[in-house]
Parts: C-alpha cells; sequence; structure tokens
C-alpha cells in the first residue's frame, strides 16, 4: 500500500507550497509527478516553478491537452493533466483533489488541498476515508506559522 500524506494548506498557496515539497523530493533523490486539474493549473505552476529563488531551479517538464515536453524520461519533475508516469516517478503529488486508482505504484502520495476552501477540506476528509478504509498508511499534516506540523495518522 502506498504511504499517503494530506497535506491542509492554512497558510501559503499551493503555488508557494509545491516547490518546497518538490525540492525537497529533488534532495531524496527522487522523482516528482504532479498531476493536475487542467491545462491552466500547469501553467500557473510552471509559472511558480521558474519563480522560485532557492534552490536556483527545479527542473521540470509538463504535458497539457494541448503540448508535450520532450523526453520526460529525463524529467525529475513532470507536471500533467494525464494519469501518467512517464518520468517513472516514485511521488505523486495531487494538486486537483482526486482520487487515483493506481497509487500503489507509488512510495509517497502527498494530497494538497486548500484548507480555506470548505469544499476541498470536504472532498479530502472523504478522500481519507476512502483510502483508509482500502488500507493505506495515511498522515496528516497541516500548515503552522512554524511550518508543517503533523497532526494524526490513519
Amino acid at each position: 500500500m502506498a504511504s499517503i500524506g494530506f497535506y491542509h494548506l492554512t497558510k501559503t498557496s499551493l503555488e508557494q507550497a509545491l516547490p518546497a515539497l518538490l525540492t525537497r523530493t529533488m534532495q531524496v533523490k527522487e522523482h516528482g509527478l504532479v498531476l493536475c486539474k487542467d491545462d491552466a493549473q500547469v501553467k500557473i505552476l510552471t509559472e511558480a516553478l521558474w519563480r522560485i529563488t532557492h534552490p536556483v531551479w527545479l527542473p521540470h517538464g509538463c504535458h497539457t491537452s494541448k503540448h508535450q515536453d520532450i523526453s520526460p524520461e529525463w524529467q525529475p519533475i513532470w507536471l500533467t493533466i494525464f494519469e501518467e508516469n512517464l518520468n517513472k516517478a516514485a511521488f505523486l503529488f495531487l494538486v486537483r483533489g482526486q482520487s487515483l486508482s493506481a497509487l500503489n505504484s507509488f512510495k509517497r502520495v502527498f494530497d494538497l488541498f486548500d484548507g480555506n476552501d470548505e469544499q476541498a477540506v470536504l472532498e479530502a476528509r472523504e478522500r481519507w476515508r476512502l483510502l483508509k478504509q482500502d488500507g493505506h498508511e495515511l498522515t496528516y499534516w497541516k500548515q503552522t506559522e512554524k511550518g508543517w506540523e503533523q497532526g494524526g495518522k490513519g
């Protein structure tokens, strides 16, 4: 079963939080797959990755309905709207508020959701309930003034 962490965004936006998590992914020498809800979200997150200043750059590629970067297998970070793992990622980042059927092919799954959106919180609770029922190892992380704090396990 996959190890799934629910990341409750309360202090920053997804565009601010995701680069730090992807930086840590690269520090442990893993590849990350970011599953987005639509082309617009891919564009927003790609632009966020280009704007970061530490590290200087997060190498990445993307696949939208209109464009696919070349050589996805060489990309340590791959942003896509498709349920595909072209860069052979071990870490999956779900940022679209949906479940994925092939979770077990990943070492770790990060389910990031906006804590300021009540509907997103309700949907995350339902995903937690279903994943717990399926036997996955779950952890809950919440943003605080000090950073990420673990709030529970399931």
